[in-house]
């Protein structure tokens, strides 16, 4: 069959949460037996988020290709079990880079270069890429930012013109705000009207509105919306505050988001989507009475998006553990030996969190060694795993003065140190070492006994590694080495086997963790957290 296509734009503000509305129906869609994929076009001049503070961006997502990707990705692959690659997002800087470099070569035989139809048809060819493939049914296209904003314009004409090219292989789905005022306790409709006549006035008429409320929107108010918006009373559906985002494609199921859609691109609305695994996680959420307390050390801990993977991740192995997960994020630039023990004493396990930098470290290694003499469910990600061996290389190896040469050029024991292709690099964006890689694990490893395989492949972000000439005197004091690289022989997974879960990984689990195939290295964790948690209790 061929390829639809679905574009997802908002209105009136942002953060409606575009990104989990097209993850929903993907979910949907895929339940319904279509092969789906979602991209997300973002409007800033960024090539990608790679370089952005997450003060700014929140989380930098992974693709399995090595492309660090908008955080909406992360949802995607959650939501759908589908990977993404480079092809899934693309940005304004993106296809400027690429129009360029064509003009530059010659590719535009003299012609002056304009915004339409260069950049436009640049971006409708990234638009129809995923779809030319011949590997997807649908492709759902996520326009960031809102219908009005200057830096999204040129994705929005590139729809209005899709929309005459594709015909009927085409939805336009407006998702929008519907606010609440209090003081009047009236739901006001419009911001929704307003934000529909701009979609109109540069040419493009939704088929769909998904209303965002808190609030329920009665049926007669709908019929009001789809009047003074021309879009048909029954294609006027409401997403209403739910308690977590994994209910939310049921929710737009019961409101008939997948038979719209079906019905626009002239499919046929046969039986329902197989939602059995889906339901059976939310049933496994809806009835954990237990709590599980997890410590998660870092130092963005006041923003709730700098670590969503691990946060996802974390949810759904406690789910999955039959519990509910209390998080407690404890920011490691506050952290020392004075409060160390007041701040950890009730966790039932800790995360040491990525990042990259000096900033917080010195709390980091406070937690782990807190962690480590108590014997307390510790998993360290990334830099986390990094300052577990720095750790361990000054308080049990006695090299006090051990660290890594990100953080100390001049240090004697560079226990941590920058990989040798690193050393020449001077641009920051897009040269880490970047995407899946193929990981080994000792056979009797607490990290093999979680995969249930000794053979694994997962995403990596970072420049610095483990010095392997260190390596024979960890083991000896027992920190084992029991994961690394089979072509390089770097250091992936350590572990100290002698401890109830303390393990670290170079590489991040979380990139890799979905609603219905969890990390399970996170569900490990959490079950040794939980048993910890029945073992203070008895």
């Amino acid at each position: 069959m061929e390829t639809k296509y679905i574009f997802v734009t908002g209105g009136v503000v942002s953060s409606l949460g575009k990104g989990i509305i097209s993850s929903s129906l993907a979910n949907l869609l895929i339940a319904r037996g279509y092969r789906v994929t979602i991209q997300k076009f973002d409007p800033y001049i960024n090539i990608d988020p790679g370089t952005l503070n997450p003060y700014e961006h929140g989380e930098c997502y992974v693709t399995v290709d090595g492309h660090e990707a908008d955080l909406d990705l992360g949802h995607y692959e959650r939501f759908t079990n589908v990977r993404t690659t480079r092809a899934n997002n693309v940005t304004t800087g993106r296809i400027y880079q690429s129009v360029i470099d064509k003009e530059r070569r010659g590719d535009y035989l003299g012609k002056t270069v304009q915004i339409v139809p260069h950049i436009t048809d640049e971006i409708k060819r990234n638009v129809k890429a995923l779809g030319n493939t011949g590997n997807f049914d649908f492709v759902i296209t996520e326009i960031g930012g809102t219908v009005g904003d200057i830096e999204s314009l040129p994705f929005i004409e590139s729809v209005r013109q899709l929309r005459w090219e594709l015909g009927s292989n085409c939805v336009c789905v407006h998702l929008t705000y519907v606010p609440y005022i209090a003081a009047a306790k009236e739901l006001k409709t419009k911001p929704t009207q307003h934000s529909v006549k701009q979609l109109q006035e540069v040419g493009i008429q939704p088929d769909i509105l998904v209303l965002r409320t808190e609030k329920h929107i009665s049926p007669e108010m709908r019929k009001k919306i789809a009047l003074f918006c021309n879009v048909a009373p029954d294609a006027v559906i409401q997403s209403i505050d739910v308690p977590s985002i994994y209910q939310v494609p049921i929710k737009m199921h019961e409101q008939h988001l997948d038979d719209l859609v079906l019905k626009r691109v002239g499919l046929p609305v046969d039986g329902e989507p197989d939602m059995k695994a889906w339901l059976h996680f939310l049933d496994k959420m809806a009835y954990a009475e237990k709590e599980v307390r997890i410590g998660l050390v870092g130092k963005y801990v006041e923003l709730q998006d700098a670590y969503k993977s691990i946060n996802e991740s974390l949810f759904q192995a406690a789910t999955y553990n039959d519990r509910k997960l209390k998080l407690e994020y404890i920011h490691s630039e506050k952290l020392n030996d004075s409060n160390v023990d007041e701040r950890m004493k009730d966790l039932d396990g800790v995360i040491i969190a990525p990042g990259f930098g000096q900033r917080g470290i010195e709390g980091k290694f406070v937690a782990l060694k807190w962690c480590r003499e108590h014997n307390v469910p510790t998993f360290g990600i990334c830099l986390g795993m990094q300052c577990m061996v720095i750790e361990f290389a000054r308080n049990v190896l006695g090299l006090t003065d051990a660290n890594s040469t990100e953080m100390d050029h001049a240090t004697p024991y560079n226990v941590i140190d920058l990989m040798e292709e690193q050393k020449s690099i001077s641009n920051m964006g897009g040269t880490m070492r970047l995407g899946a890689y193929d990981c080994v694990l000792s056979d009797n490893s607490r990290a093999a006994q979680a995969y249930g395989t000794t053979k694994v492949s997962e995403r990596h972000r970072h420049r610095f590694e483990f010095n392997n000439d260190y390596r024979e005197r960890f083991e000896q004091a027992g920190m084992k080495c029991v994961g690394e690289n089979p072509a390089t022989r770097l250091v992936e997974v350590v572990e100290i086997p002698e401890k109830r879960w303390f393990i670290g990984t170079q590489y991040h689990p979380e990139y890799s963790s979905t609603v219905l195939s969890p990390n399970p290295l996170f569900l490990s964790f959490v079950k040794a957290a939980v048993d910890y948690s029945e073992d203070k209790n008895k």
